[in-house]
């Protein structure tokens, strides 16, 4: 029935700052840009590399979602990464603050947190 995750959708405070964030830093691929004259919005589809994608979107006066403490609904969006030292030194040179690798209990694959822009958790986690 399900085959993957097609998509995850984001609705951003700050169009350009997470799009610099999204396809610079994290390096997603740029799919198409759109702006909808009609709702005065962007919509970017990015692409990571197993062809998943993140719909970044754009609303006026979009109200902001607690995160913390953790609140019902989504809670983080995990990417796989083959070298978490490697990526967590990237990110921190290119000043992201990474929470402290940690080793999954039940996996024993190691893991992090950073968030984005908007303080949106995102995981990193070792494959």
């Amino acid at each position: 029935m399900l085959k993957a995750i097609h998509h995850v959708a984001i609705i951003c405070s700050d169009y350009s700052r997470s799009k610099v964030f999204y396809s610079q830093l994290l390096q997603l691929e740029i799919v198409c840009e759109t702006y909808r004259t009609e709702r005065d919005s962007y919509k970017l589809d990015l692409k990571l590399p197993d062809n998943s994608q993140i719909e970044l979107f754009s609303f006026n006066g979009a109200p902001q979602r607690p995160s913390y403490p953790e609140a019902q609904g989504l809670r983080h969006l995990a990417f796989a990464v083959d070298d978490i030292a490697v990526t967590v030194r990237y990110l921190e040179s290119n000043g992201v603050e990474v929470e402290p690798i940690r080793i999954d209990e039940l996996t024993n694959k190691a893991f992090t947190f950073f968030n984005d822009p908007d303080g949106l958790p995102l995981e990193l986690y070792q494959i």
